[in-house]
């Protein structure tokens, strides 16, 4: 739904790992799409702004690999305004 069109504002906090290769469920679909790498799951706190031009507080999950960066970033939940 907002998850391909959404825009991180500012810095993500409170960033916590929640799993690192074969324990990501969609290792090889990442691997597919954007190449090979140490592919890490994480989470954190971020302001977004929404395609409906609101911004909202809300916990975003991503993946991340050295040299080819962050990637597929989704709004798990959204915490407020």
């Amino acid at each position: 739904m907002w998850n391909e069109q959404i825009e991180v504002i500012g810095d993500i906090t409170e960033i916590e790992t929640i799993a690192v290769g074969n324990s990501i469920r969609d290792l090889e679909r990442l691997q597919k799409k954007h190449g090979r790498g140490r592919w890490r799951k994480l989470k954190g706190v971020a302001t977004v702004r929404l395609p409906d031009n609101t911004t909202w507080f809300a916990e975003v999950h991503w993946y991340e690999a050295h040299g080819i960066g962050k990637r597929d970033i989704k709004i798990k939940h959204i915490i407020g305004r």
